[in-house]
């Protein structure tokens, strides 16, 4: 494949995969390494990728990438942590799930429980739970953000102060090597906060590719939630971060 047809399918693996490594593109395209490394230096030059040891990612922004991206992007680990966090959800409770694809996956998954009212300031998440007759569905309220269907701003937060939840599952757009949660958007790390406070039990659901993203603003730190779902080993320090608060960690396969 000649290169000006290579490089926009990188581009788009990048997009649907999180990352893209020298080995893996060798093997997809069937040309020599120091091709790809070439691409991907070249890529980089123009900031379409960001260079990283053994590969290239997705450049870091103050802005997320699109929803329609993100729904797709690492959809099997998405589904993987889904199940997984399911599992530590049990019947008769109230929960809260957030704005995020990994949430909408553990939504997803909900199909056999019962007895739940669900709060969310996700409208995607009210869609998918709207057939199960057994799962009471409460929504937020708040500003929508047409983009990817989340209601964030005051009324949100106002909403959230009137309830006392047994879980909540939450996702996040980065996770710095410090184990600091991050998000793009200032009203909606408002809400993430009133989430974490408001509830009994916290599920931090994120898969790898959030190691490897950054954002500007702060939700706050692993030790402030009581388990986390991935889909990988943590770097020593987030580990750490989760050890001084005893925070649970899963790690998928």
């Amino acid at each position: 494949m000649v290169q000006t047809l290579r490089k926009p399918e990188i581009i788009n693996i990048a997009r649907r995969e999180g990352k893209v490594t020298v080995d893996g593109l060798v093997e997809h395209f069937g040309v020599t390494p120091q091709t790809i490394r070439r691409d991907l230096t070249e890529l980089a030059d123009v900031g379409e990728l960001e260079r990283v040891h053994g590969g290239a990612i997705l450049p870091s922004t103050t802005a997320n990438i699109g929803y329609s991206e993100r729904r797709d992007l690492n959809l099997a680990a998405k589904v993987d942590i889904a199940r997984e966090c399911v599992k530590h959800i049990p019947n008769d409770c109230s929960l809260f799930l957030n704005i995020g694809t990994t949430t909408e996956a553990v939504a997803a998954e909900l199909q056999n429980h019962v007895g739940l009212l669900v709060v969310t300031n996700n409208v995607n998440i009210a869609t998918i739970l709207s057939a199960k007759p057994d799962i009471q569905v409460v929504v937020t309220g708040g500003n929508l953000r047409r983009s990817d269907g989340g209601l964030i701003g005051e009324l949100a937060r106002n909403t959230i102060a009137q309830f006392r939840f047994d879980y909540a599952v939450i996702g996040c757009s980065a996770l710095n090597a410090q184990g600091d949660i991050m998000d793009y958007d200032i009203q909606e790390v408002g809400v993430s906060k009133a989430i974490i406070n408001h509830s009994d039990q916290v599920i931090l659901a994120a898969d790898v590719s959030k190691f490897e993203r950054k954002a500007p603003v702060r939700i706050g730190s692993l030790a402030d939630v009581d388990m986390f779902i991935t889909n990988a080993a943590l770097p020593q320090s987030c580990s750490d971060a989760c050890s001084a608060g005893a925070t649970k960690v899963i790690a998928v396969s």
